[in-house]
């Protein structure tokens, strides 16, 4: 189970908000049923980029043994 502050990736691409599969964030709220989850987006330097809502099966947890990448957003 993801749990809140926890951080994930998503699992596809979300156009509509300039995020790609890959991209990492932290969960900021859980709906009841665990369907739904509100995940805040940074830059590297700490500045909020979107905060977007997603169901779980666009997220997955952020495993030890990964290695982050960087990527220029775009405008």
């Amino acid at each position: 189970m993801i749990r809140e502050l926890e951080r994930v990736a998503l699992t596809v691409d979300l156009p509509e908000y300039r995020l790609k599969a890959g991209d990492m964030g932290t969960v900021v709220d859980i709906t009841s049923d665990d369907l739904e989850y509100t995940i805040e987006f940074f830059t590297l330097d700490g500045e909020t980029f979107a905060v977007v809502p997603v169901q779980a099966s666009q997220i997955r947890r952020v495993g030890s043994r990964e290695i982050a990448h960087a990527r220029m957003m775009e405008t």
